[in-house]
């Protein structure tokens, strides 16, 4: 059975590479190219249920399919199809070429390039925009003015250094930006802002990422950890760095505290260590 986070079909239509194995399905194309038009996206696995995971401003989403305010299709960065509301997405061509995405762990979109100006909005570490001329300390973004030194356009080399930027950020299920995050998108973004690709969910991420590190090989740093519904990075062989519910937000944690906490709850043992 075809995964659905991974899979573009639902019950009308199908990605038309696919059609022949869905024969009862419509084939589609997509849409001219869109991007996630607020700060942050939720994509949900049915049209306007839960959110399974989240897109930041500016990434990239192929619809297949609009259907009473929902869209559907494929967010490529996340690596995940679903649903997500039409009123968050824009066209593509409504930006400019030369795009930078937001290396701060979040900015403010400013209405003029002074630091004493109204903001206009928040965007997350990752969001995406679309850079034009300097003025002083600020870059003009199709949105407003942006701090010049929050802009990035060279990839990060420490997926860790990057978790670390996230410390204290609030813990909520299936996100993935600096407002708040969980687990599974901790990794995720931290990865992606390192250029390296990586699903949105910890089972696939466990299944996907790295190579398995035997039980007596010391734990070294940037290795993922990974429980039933639960991954960490490792900080160094003694400290890991995660979002939890138990502390609802990302936080440090000993190694050997958080394996005992997690089977205390019931939650089993470690499943796997996978070294990037």
């Amino acid at each position: 059975m075809s995964d659905p986070r991974l899979t573009p079909v639902n019950d009308r239509v199908v990605a038309r590479w696919l059609a022949a194995d869905y024969p009862d399905r419509a084939p589609a194309d997509p849409e001219p190219p869109c991007h996630v038009a607020t700060p942050v996206l939720d994509l949900s696995l049915s049209p306007g249920g839960p959110r399974d995971r989240q897109l930041r401003y500016g990434e990239g989403f192929e619809v297949l399919e609009r259907r009473d305010g929902q869209a559907f299709g494929i967010a490529a960065l996340a690596e995940y199809v679903g649903w997500v509301p039409e009123s968050g997405l824009a066209p593509a061509s409504d930006r400019g070429a030369a795009l930078d995405w937001i290396g701060a762990r979040q900015t403010h979109v400013y209405a003029a390039p002074d630091f004493k100006a109204s903001e206009r909005l928040a965007l997350p570490h990752m969001a995406i925009v679309a850079a034009a001329e300097v003025e002083g300390r600020f870059t003009r973004t199709e949105l407003g003015w942006v701090p010049t030194a929050h802009l990035a356009d060279t990839l990060e080399t420490d997926p860790v250094a990057v978790a670390e930027r996230y410390l204290g950020t609030p813990y909520l299920w299936g996100a993935n930006s600096s407002f708040g995050i969980d687990c599974s998108g901790l990794v995720q973004v931290a990865l992606h802002a390192c250029g390296r690709p990586c699903p949105g969910d910890s089972d696939l991420q466990e299944a996907e990422l790295g190579a398995p590190v035997a039980p007596d090989d010391p734990v070294q740093r940037g290795d993922l950890v990974f429980w039933a519904g639960h991954v960490a990075f490792a900080v160094d062989s003694q400290t890991l760095i995660h979002a939890t519910v138990h502390d609802m937000a990302v936080t440090l944690e000993p190694l050997g505290m958080a394996v005992s906490r997690i089977a205390a709850q019931g939650d089993g043992p470690v499943t796997a260590r996978k070294r990037l």
